[in-house]
């Protein structure tokens, strides 16, 4: 027989009926006769193709609509005299993981394909059990002595909770994502010495103070309720604990000395996986006298461009590339020149192609924005001199110092202020660097900024981390999302779905309680982020697969009754997550810093939005519990993007859109089409899910706004963010931002960026109150290739919203 690769297979018959032996029996070729495989232990014997076929038939059970068949014979065509066991194994895997474009159910075959691959490796060097895995890693020197102590102690308990069907949770890519970045390996043979449950009861035990907390934050992760970020996911009970995603660090003082200083503190925070968010806003411009020599400056660029080159060459152990984002504000005279960096064309000694710029705008510039005013440019260093730092004001304060400066004569020059805006917007377009943060919003709204002194000067690298920085404490974050798609109950297809607040509760005092215990835990490569965090103690508990709740409840991302939910889900969160923290606060005391926090004086996040919450009375009896208590943790909630831990929980990242119903997955096994398996299910119920329309919506990219044959209902449920209005993106986060303490990384979606939809976007923006926004995201150049099919479906065209009439523009309806 022939494949549909076109290569020769074997002859395969029907099951014979006897239950030890699923699937088909083949009947091999004789050429086949003849070969020998090589086993993992170096042995060779004759070729058992219905090894191959019994293999991937155990996996596919109760995945109805794959054919194992059709990979086995794919498989064994692949094979020759002398294959490795492990190579014929990667191609079984790789062959389902192709077949997922047009059935997502073969993800999860190979998902359990490369699970049992896992297994085996570990098994192969005599590790049965999760003792014996961290007692290889502690003799390896990879686990650290308490977390080996830990486990001793529980051994038997901690082994018999481990349970591999979990397995089944994962897509392919997920696991493969585990396999390749997260699991420990041995230092120099670079197998793996734990399997994927292993790994998540080790970051249990790591991060649990009794083994009835491990074995509970054990289940939620292994069930990929909750994942912790990814630091902590790679270092916890390692012997370099560095568990933080996030620094925010203040901009060096105007010296030599303090500006590599802080080229270190960025050098030792990126080795251990740390984020960087790095204000430059005290550091003088060009042209300004440097009295000890009576020179003049070269301005911020050279400093930057010499971080740049830091950042890329400490590249985090090689698990993820360094990275790290400058914050600048708008008044410095540098500005125009700060925003080139990224650009593509220009003197490449004044471009910096790894570091990430951001905005920190007050609403002054904002205001004379919108007015078509003037703006003045200052020298940090005249600034200075003359008794004068925007750096350290907000707000009203900020604004009569802005005043003051401008009376006095010390600006060193003026531009029109649309105009530095539009250098601002195109550079986001150009870029999608340069990303819109507002000052002002950002420090009312921060629960750490009550007592004078304390500023909000910067977010992080992903703009959804707002805590006070200074010269003597480094902001610190540390996160975990919780995975909202697994807080519904029922599909949404054949039965009636509905969210669980109550598993919502339950996850959310967990994860804060875990959160919680990583302050203590943590290794902090400076002192100054060891202060800072012990004093403030913040915790950013986020979200993540927004989409598929709506998905799985066929809610249109933008209507009202998703917007509804999308509110009372971030409102559920961060009144269970302040709950959980009082609790914290009784039984180990509140953190030390809480008389100079706005929640001392009974101030919660949504006063500083106007917005009244659900049932007043519960809050109401919340605020008395945390005056006379205290909280724990300074800050609770935070967005992030959840790149890499999505893909492991097999969600959508935060509390985006998705952005296609058929996209590209690259992986280090190759690249992958991956269809939206909630819109397969969708059509097959239907009837439609046929190759015609396979082709049809691979065609679109993704979209399948054109598809006449599917039903409008679905069409506006399955909308990707190229076809949702960017309005509406904004005012769900805004309404879910009322119950964020920190903030949220918020990208936005424009197919065609232009400059006076941009204006208008980011103007809205602001004017809705959000804190920060993250990338701009453009449609890329490149497309899914279509060599086989064969007529095009007009792509649905861009919504944006326009500067001349926003009010009337489509995508601010």
């Amino acid at each position: 027989m022939t494949d549909a690769t076109g290569n020769t297979a074997s002859t395969a018959t029907a099951p014979s009926g006897d239950n030890d032996q699923p699937g088909f029996t083949l009947t091999p070729p004789a050429a086949a006769l003849s070969m020998r495989v090589t086993k993992r232990n170096g042995s060779r014997e004759p070729v058992d193709l219905n090894k191959i076929v019994r293999a991937i038939t155990r996996c596919s059970d109760d995945l109805y609509a794959v054919d194992p068949m059709r990979v086995a014979t794919r498989t064994i065509s692949g094979l020759y005299d002398g294959a490795t066991t492990s190579e014929l194994d990667e191609l079984s895997i790789r062959t389902a993981a192709l077949l997922t474009a047009e059935e997502p159910e073969y993800g999860r075959l190979a998902a359990r394909l490369l699970a049992g691959v896992i297994e085996k490796e570990v098994a192969s060097i005599n590790i049965n059990a999760f003792s014996q895995s961290v007692q290889r890693g502690f003799d390896l020197g990879l686990i650290n002595e308490r977390l080996l102590g830990f486990v001793q102690a529980n051994a038997r308990k901690l082994n018999d909770a481990i349970d591999h069907t979990l397995n089944t949770r994962f897509d392919y890519f997920g696991l493969r994502t585990v396999y390749d970045r997260y699991l420990l390996r041995h230092p120099t043979a670079r197998t793996v010495i734990e399997t994927p449950q292993q790994f998540f009861l080790r970051i249990a035990c790591a991060l649990s103070e009794d083994v009835n907390d491990a074995l509970a934050l054990y289940r939620r992760m292994a069930q990929l309720d909750y994942l912790p970020s990814s630091p902590t996911l790679f270092n916890a009970g390692t012997t370099h604990e560095q568990l933080s995603s996030c620094f925010l660090l203040d901009s060096p003082e105007d010296s030599l000395e303090a500006i590599y200083q802080r080229y270190m503190d960025v050098a030792k925070l990126s080795k251990f996986s740390g984020g960087i968010g790095l204000s430059w806003s005290r550091v003088r411009s060009r042209g300004s006298l440097i009295r000890s020599t009576n020179g003049l400056s070269n301005g911020i660029v050279p400093w930057l461009k010499t971080l740049d080159a830091s950042v890329a060459a400490v590249n985090q152990g090689g698990k993820r590339k360094g990275a790290a984002c400058v914050y600048l504000e708008p008044w410095h005279a540098d500005v125009e020149e700060f925003l080139e960096l990224r650009d593509n064309t220009g003197e490449d000694a004044r471009r910096t192609h790894n570091l990430n710029l951001a905005n920190w705008i007050p609403d002054e510039f904002m205001r004379r924005v919108e007015a078509d005013a003037m703006w003045s440019l200052f020298d940090p260093a005249v600034l200075a001199r003359n008794g004068t730092q925007l750096t350290d004001l907000f707000g009203e304060a900020f604004d009569r110092a802005y005043h003051a400066a401008e009376a006095a004569g010390l600006a060193t020059r003026q531009v029109k202020a649309r105009e530095l805006y539009g250098r601002m917007i195109r550079t986001l377009a150009q870029t999608g660097n340069g990303w819109m943060n507002f000052k002002d919003k950002s420090n009312r709204a921060c629960n750490q900024t009550l007592r004078e002194g304390n500023v909000v000067h910067l977010s992080n690298l992903c703009t959804e981390i707002l805590e006070v920085t200074s010269q003597e404490e480094t902001a610190v974050c540390n996160l975990g999302s919780i995975n909202l798609a697994h807080h519904v109950e029922g599909s949404g297809i054949g039965d009636v779905a509905r969210f669980d607040f109550d598993k919502l509760a339950e996850t959310v005092r967990l994860a804060v309680r875990q959160l919680d215990r990583v302050i203590d835990l943590n290794f902090y490569p400076i002192d100054t982020a060891r202060r800072g965090n012990l004093k403030w103690r913040p915790v950013g508990l986020g979200a993540m697969g927004l989409q598929d709740v709506f998905f799985k409840l066929r809610l249109p991302f933008d209507s009202g009754p998703a917007r509804e939910l999308s509110r009372r889900i971030a409102e559920e969160i961060y009144f269970h997550a302040l709950s959980a923290s009082c609790e914290l606060a009784i039984e180990q005391g509140r953190h030390p810093a809480f008389g100079d926090t706005r929640a001392s004086q009974g101030e919660l996040q949504f006063e500083a939005w106007d917005v009244t919450p659900t049932d007043l009375a519960r809050w109401d009896a919340l605020r008395s519990r945390i005056r006379e208590n205290g909280l724990r943790n300074s800050l609770l909630i935070a967005i992030a993007p959840t790149a890499t831990i999505a893909s492991i929980a097999g969600c959508y990242e935060c509390i985006e859109p998705q952005v296609s119903n058929l996209f590209k997955r690259e992986t280090l096994s190759g690249d992958f089409l991956v269809v939206n398996k909630y819109l397969v299910e969708e059509l097959k119920t239907l009837g439609l899910w046929t190759p015609d329309l396979r082709d049809a919506v691979k065609l679109a990219d993704g979209s399948i706004q054109g598809i006449g044959q599917i039903p409008e209902a679905l069409r506006q449920v399955y909308r990707t963010a190229w076809e949702l209005p960017m309005r509406s993106l904004i005012d769900m986060a805004a309404d879910r931002g009322a119950f964020i303490d920190q903030s949220q990384s918020l990208n936005l979606f424009i197919e065609n960026p232009s400059i006076g939809p941009l204006s208008s976007m980011y103007m809205y923006a602001w004017k809705r109150g959000l804190k920060t926004t993250y990338y701009l995201r453009s449609r890329p150049a490149t497309r899914i290739a279509k060599s086989t099919v064969s007529a095009p479906v007009p792509n649905a065209e861009a919504i944006a919203c326009s500067l001349e009439n926003p009010e009337s523009c489509e995508a601010c309806q």
